[in-house]
């Protein structure tokens, strides 16, 4: 059995082959989630809010049951991660009160900023579990190393189709 550290290495390393020379923006996003979601069964719910217009975010492409269809830069986790362009770390979303209740069953997430070479947020990686506390730092580390490489591939854009 791998330990958490070399199940993300992995991972990563198959993301990486999967899209290496792709450019196709759903393609990519796409493959992220598909690989991401099917890797730890912790993850209930894995998916991208992409900035579709100023401060505006849309769901998709993702896996698991329905997602919040558009959220605000202003309103909830996935939006303060987009707003503060800051990684958001929530052992219990119970606890916080812009958490946005797409899923009931949701008991914690981590929401990671896609940020361009300009400092902009183009999306966000959300990734629910409805275990208690199921994210720690080594997610967010590796999950972090993933949205910079994603940011680096769409360095230029400024939305996201």
């Amino acid at each position: 059995m791998s330990t958490k550290q070399e199940k993300y290495q992995e991972t990563l390393a198959r993301i990486y082959a999967v899209c290496d020379g792709e450019t196709d923006v759903t393609a990519i996003l796409s493959s992220v989630v598909c690989e991401l979601h099917n890797a730890f069964d912790y993850y209930h719910w894995t998916g991208f809010y992409r900035t579709v217009s100023e401060r505006n975010l849309k769901v998709g492409p993702y896996q698991g049951g329905h997602g919040c269809l558009e959220i605000s830069f202003d309103r909830g986790i996935c939006g303060a991660a987009a707003d503060q362009r800051q990684t958001q770390l929530v052992e219990d979303v119970h606890a916080r009160a812009d958490h946005i209740a797409c899923a009931s069953t949701t008991n914690s997430e981590i929401v990671v900023p896609v940020i361009n070479a300009h400092g902009e947020t183009i999306a966000v990686l959300d990734v629910d579990s409805d275990l208690p506390a199921a994210f720690d730092q080594e997610d967010q580390h590796y999950l972090e190393e993933l949205c910079h490489w994603l940011g680096q591939c769409f360095a230029d854009r400024t939305t996201l189709p």
